[in-house]
């Protein structure tokens, strides 16, 4: 069965990298010491500093194992054969909902890179998926959960 691909830009591989390796050398070292200095205060059954350790020592190893398993299968996106006023992975696009006049400016990027509040959504999102291979001028209808907008598509860059 072929593993699931994670799309996403040169930057979010390494953004993905780095935090790979905060997690290995710098979180994973710490919660290490938490444990062994919870070990020392003796009855491990009602050490509830132990208990709190191992819990995020566990945590720590699942984000270790997601992060390692997104890196194998990340598929960088290469947007040099798509025109440069069409919208995908890795561009940012701005438009405007017909009959208003604010604009809204987005990075479409993977999953793994998805920041909402950073201006950064999600390949998978409705807003992205909506707008993904049409160009500048194009009038594009989005299905928001509070119902359909037709929005027009300004810039891609």
């Amino acid at each position: 069965m072929a593993e699931k691909t994670y799309p996403m830009t040169k930057e979010g591989l390494e953004k993905l990298e780095k935090e790979l390796e905060n997690l290995k050398l710098v979180k994973r070292p710490e919660v290490v010491e938490r444990i062994k200095i919870a070990r020392s205060y003796g009855d491990l059954s009602e050490n509830s500093e132990y208990e709190a350790a191992k819990d995020e020592q566990a945590f720590i190893e699942g984000q270790i194992s997601t992060t390692e398993t997104m890196i194998r299968y990340a598929e960088i996106v290469d947007n040099k054969k798509i025109a440069k006023n069409e919208v995908a992975l890795g561009k940012s696009v701005t438009f405007q909902e017909v009959g208003q006049k604010d604009e809204e400016t987005y990075q479409i990027v993977g999953t793994a890179e998805a920041d909402p509040f950073s201006g950064k959504i999600s390949n998978e999102s409705p807003i992205a998926q909506a707008l993904i291979g049409h160009k500048v001028g194009d009038k594009v209808e989005i299905e928001l959960p509070v119902g359909k907008i037709q929005a027009k598509i300004i810039k891609v860059k």
